[in-house]
């Protein structure tokens, strides 16, 4: 664990006391008291006061249980990122197949496939919008081209 400068203050202080009731010599605690300076963490400061008696040592009170902050007085959460756009125009052209006949299933597939190649670029949102527009868009197709198949065979069977 990292020390703070209050467990540095502590073993200097340790250190002090065992320098004035002549446990260490001066030269032994101006070095010791050097290195707690310098020390890290409480592993490193442990090792220079091991040898002393430490005194009594401070309990840490239990953690008490903190009321909630107020929304008032938490920070603003960041803003969303922006909706792509043409995902949302992949999504409008992928609906809007069922009421244009289909003739909007291509841009729906082009406009999602931009917007997901986009969205993977910038981070903005609306991943799920292409998609859609992207189903939307080859369902349309693949049902016209099964449709123009269907009639084309039966005009082809009818006419033999």
């Amino acid at each position: 664990m990292l020390a703070a400068h209050t467990d540095r203050e502590r073993a200097v202080d340790v250190l002090r006391a065992g320098f004035a009731e002549g446990r260490l010599p001066q030269e032994e605690y101006e070095k010791r008291v050097e290195r707690a300076y310098q020390a890290r963490t409480v592993g490193e400061l442990h090792v220079l006061v091991a040898d002393l008696p430490q005194g009594p040592v401070p309990q840490q009170q239990p953690m008490q249980t903190m009321a909630p902050v107020p929304r008032t007085f938490l920070p603003m959460p960041p803003p969303p990122a922006p909706t792509n756009g043409k995902a949302i125009g992949a999504l409008v052209c992928g609906v809007s197949t069922f009421f244009s006949v289909g003739l909007t299933g291509v841009p729906a597939v082009v406009l999602g496939h931009m917007a997901r190649a986009e969205i993977k670029r910038t981070g903005e949102q609306g991943d799920g919008m292409a998609v859609a527009g992207i189903v939307l868009g080859w369902l349309t197709i693949v049902g016209w081209v099964l449709f123009l198949t269907a009639i084309v065979v039966a005009a082809g069977s009818s006419g033999a």
